[in-house]
């Protein structure tokens, strides 16, 4: 995953000795003799696009599954949680959408869960300022709760940005709708706002489950933390709702977009239609004086009055009859 030579990537480590940060900089081969030397201490080890020697040690000494271990190092695995013998895996994703190019983009972090130990896995450059802003409002209780929280809290809030943003989007696509100069303007508006509502859902439904679950089945979630993972957990069923409703709202946005293409189509072709009759009147009075038999006024100058007032006349009820019904 990474380009970095072996043990040159990038990786942050704090370690927290009750609830305060009370060192920084450790390496990860100290983190075992660490955790071993002090009982009071947890530790929180970020390392970002490391390749499979990067983190099969500290895999070894923390004992993490090897399926786990494979999950955090590939792309594109679905946002879950996964319970093992001495840990937990997580996977989420950081999203953030961009209104002028209305594209949604998604950064995928893993995290091991273990009773003492946090290791964050970045597959992509993660933000992690917001997280780390948690922690430190937290202190001086930080604790493995703590932690967890301030991630899943962080990365959710980022997800509820971008569905308000999407929100707001899809609000200023359906004020101007009708406008046929924004429609030609922003011609695929409307299919790139969908396509960002299903990407919305499909990161943000699983967090439901993710959220669930730490509540449900982790010691973690202390009754004083508890309120805490609840008002994500509302975080998450807002924006799974924000974006079934966004979805239902573009689709129907679409369908009357269609609709009114297919109607200002028809006027078209009814104009057209109608200008066709106009035209053929004198041209078929031109026909029937341009043949070759005897008629009245042939080869004399009342046959040219005639046939242009038969135009004229012909021509005029026509386009009168249609300005009647509206066709002109």
């Amino acid at each position: 995953m990474s380009d970095a030579p072996p043990g040159q990537i990038p990786v942050r480590v704090r370690v927290y000795r009750h609830g305060r940060v009370a060192e920084e900089g450790l390496s990860l081969p100290e983190i075992p003799a660490r955790l071993a030397a002090d009982e009071d201490v947890i530790i929180w080890a970020d390392l970002l696009q490391p390749a499979e020697s990067d983190l099969e040690p500290l895999a070894q000494s923390l004992d993490l599954h090897p399926l786990a271990v494979e999950d955090a190092l590939h792309r594109g695995e679905r946002t879950k949680l996964d319970r093992y013998r001495s840990h937990l895996f997580a996977n989420m994703y950081a999203v953030t959408f961009d209104a002028r190019s209305t594209r949604i983009e998604a950064k995928e972090l893993s995290a091991f869960i273990l009773r003492r130990v946090l290791v964050t896995v970045r597959k992509d450059p993660v933000d992690l300022a917001p997280v780390l802003a948690r922690w430190d409002a937290d202190e001086p209780d930080v604790d493995m709760g703590h932690l967890v929280h301030g991630l899943l809290d962080a990365l959710v809030d980022g997800q509820f940005d971008a569905a308000v943003k999407i929100s707001d989007a899809t609000q200023d696509f359906e004020d101007h709708i009708l406008d046929r100069a924004y429609r030609e303007e922003n011609k695929s508006r409307g299919f790139d706002l969908r396509k960002c509502l299903i990407q919305m859902r499909r990161f943000a439904s699983p967090m439901r489950e993710v959220v669930g679950r730490f509540l449900r089945e982790t010691p973690l979630v202390s009754p004083d933390l508890a309120p805490y993972f609840e008002d994500v957990q509302d975080h998450v069923e807002t924006i799974t709702e924000a974006s079934d409703i966004g979805l239902d709202v573009v689709s129907s946005l679409l369908d009357s977009e269609a609709n009114e293409q297919g109607n200002e189509l028809n006027d078209v072709a009814k104009k057209l239609a109608s200008w066709a009759a106009v035209i053929a009147v004198p041209t078929a009075v031109t026909g029937f004086y341009g043949q070759n038999l005897p008629f009245p006024g042939i080869e004399h100058w009342s046959g040219t009055i005639t046939s242009i007032a038969a135009m004229i006349i012909l021509t005029a009820g026509v386009y009168l009859l249609l300005r009647k019904r509206h066709w002109l």
